[in-house]
């Protein structure tokens, strides 16, 4: 059978349409990778560099290849072709599954519309559409791109517009920014002012500007009188990008790290985009830097700035802090000189210099520290953020599900470590993002963990090599450390593990890694 059969009979129809599950399917995988690289071509490029099956395993081409074969001789053969596809390619669950926003059903019609023309040209170019789709929605985002600029820029107007009103009528922003901890402050500092006032914060991770414009439209209320804004970066001028959108009066910078390296380029583009919160807030009702942050500790600032931190210079110091297993205790001492003793059943040190930030911005905002003791208190863990769980019986977890960066891993084991009388146990994917430092730092990730854990679980196996190489050379057992490829297998065998245990989880890749 000859390409003369899609001349628009019945076998054309019936081969058209029993190729479009396996489009579809396709297509459904692209679109989800792409989607969790955020729509960027050159994230979305290096997950097909790396992910060469995506397109060219046995198990797609070998059905590609007899629906090839089925439009040029035989159109039962392309039925079986698209049958054996749709088969041996199911749909994968993910562990964050495809969202269909609209621009995704935008995407979808267009690819659709592309499929039918195709058919209509010429048959052979719909398995060739199938196999090629990885690469080609690069193509068909392209085509959208001008409809898709468009429409964000009526949301990004409309978000100004709301911004606008309430800042009019007397509504406050704050920024807050940082390599680490941003999210965990952002939820903290919601519960203190709220003490005093009607606070509204981006919700989840709702940090870029689409993520900020989609937060201010389906959220903000003219009865808000504080908007706390989380600012993300991975690339060069995001940060001062949100700045001259919601325009903040007063900014906090948590910490300054190699996070994203990848996408920036050197560790001094990060720490300049952090710090462009600073500059944009100093004149205004001021920045608070957190001074245990060791990029941030070594510069200087002027305008008006808040440090906080553990040490002397810090005008919001923490101090007698004491960690453990199931919470924390520490005591601040403000610019004025009162000193208050605070509890919580948050984890870590981390957390702890979170609150300080917390704190010291509630307070500036004229809440008495005596007020914020009970607010501490009953402050909750923030979802995948040293969030302490309980697995039954004499099992706990260390939920630090959200955490890739070095200097949040190491914060996390070092939780870990302080949990005395049970078995520690790490379970990790390792760190990702850290362009050609990445393997060196998930070394440097070993060597500290061997001296924090009992046993390590390694469910990487590119990433999990380097930091099985820097456990041993931190002088841990071999014995106790097991290398799988999945985490249901790593829990599996963590669950093998005898007596009270603390399952710290650190890190969990997207599925794109």
């Amino acid at each position: 059978m000859n390409t003369a059969i899609f001349a628009f009979n019945w076998a054309a129809l019936l081969c058209m349409l029993a190729m479009l599950p396996a489009a579809f399917l396709t297509y459904r995988r692209s679109i989800h990778m792409y989607q969790l690289c955020s729509y960027q071509n050159p994230s979305y490029q290096k997950y097909l560099r790396e992910n060469t099956a995506e397109s060219f395993s046995v198990k797609r081409l070998l059905p590609v290849a007899l629906m090839l074969v089925g439009c040029l001789w035989l159109w039962p053969v392309t039925l079986a072709g698209a049958a054996l596809f749709v088969l041996v390619n199911p749909i994968k669950k993910g562990k964050k599954e495809l969202v269909w926003t609209d621009r995704v059903k935008r995407l979808t019609v267009t690819a659709l519309v592309i499929y039918l023309l195709l058919s209509l040209i010429d048959g052979l170019l719909l398995p060739l559409y199938i196999i090629g789709m990885p690469y080609i929605l690069m193509a068909l985002a392209k085509i959208n791109a001008p409809i898709e600029k468009r429409i964000s820029q009526w949301y990004v107007d409309d978000a100004l517009r709301i911004l606008k009103g309430n800042v009019d009528a007397g509504m406050k922003i704050i920024g807050i920014t940082g390599s680490y901890g941003k999210t965990s402050t952002k939820y903290f500092l919601k519960e203190l002012l709220s003490v005093k006032y009607n606070v509204y914060m981006t919700p989840g991770n709702y940090n870029t500007p689409l993520g900020v414009t989609r937060a201010v439209r389906e959220g903000m209320k003219p009865t808000h009188d504080l908007f706390l804004c989380e600012m993300g970066a991975r690339h060069v001028g995001d940060i001062t990008e949100l700045c001259e959108m919601v325009h903040p009066d007063m900014g906090i910078v948590t910490s300054i790290g190699p996070q994203h390296l990848e996408t920036f380029g050197s560790f001094e583009n990060i720490r300049n985009e952090k710090l462009a919160l600073y500059r944009a807030t100093k004149d205004k009702d001021g920045a608070f830097l957190n001074m245990d942050s060791p990029a941030i500790a070594e510069g200087s600032y002027d305008g008006k700035v808040t440090l906080y931190g553990s040490s002397e210079v810090c005008g919001y110091r923490g101090s007698d802090i004491t960690v453990g297993a199931f919470g924390s205790a520490f005591t601040i001492t403000t610019p004025e000189g009162e000193t208050v003793a605070f509890k919580t059943r948050l984890l870590g040190r981390a957390n702890v210099q979170n609150l300080i930030g917390a704190v010291a911005v509630a307070n500036r905002m004229g809440i008495p520290m005596k007020s914020l003791v009970p607010a501490v208190r009953a402050l909750e863990s923030v979802p995948h953020r040293l969030q302490l769980l309980s697995g039954g019986g004499d099992t706990w977890y260390i939920d630090d599900a959200y955490n890739s960066n070095p200097e949040g891993s190491k914060v996390a084991l070092e939780t870990l470590s302080m949990c005395e009388g049970m078995t520690r146990i790490v379970v990790t994917p390792g760190m990702v993002e850290l362009g050609e430092m990445e393997s060196q730092l998930n070394a440097e990730m070993g060597t500290y963990a061997a001296g924090c854990v009992d046993y390590a679980v390694l469910v990487d196996a590119k990433r999990g090599e380097d930091i099985r190489r820097g456990l041993l050379e931190g002088g841990f057992a071999p014995e106790k450390i097991f290398l799988t490829d999945t985490l249901e297998k790593g829990l599996a065998f963590t669950r093998t593990i005898p007596g009270p245990k603390m399952i710290l989880l650190l890190n969990d890749l997207p599925d794109h890694y």
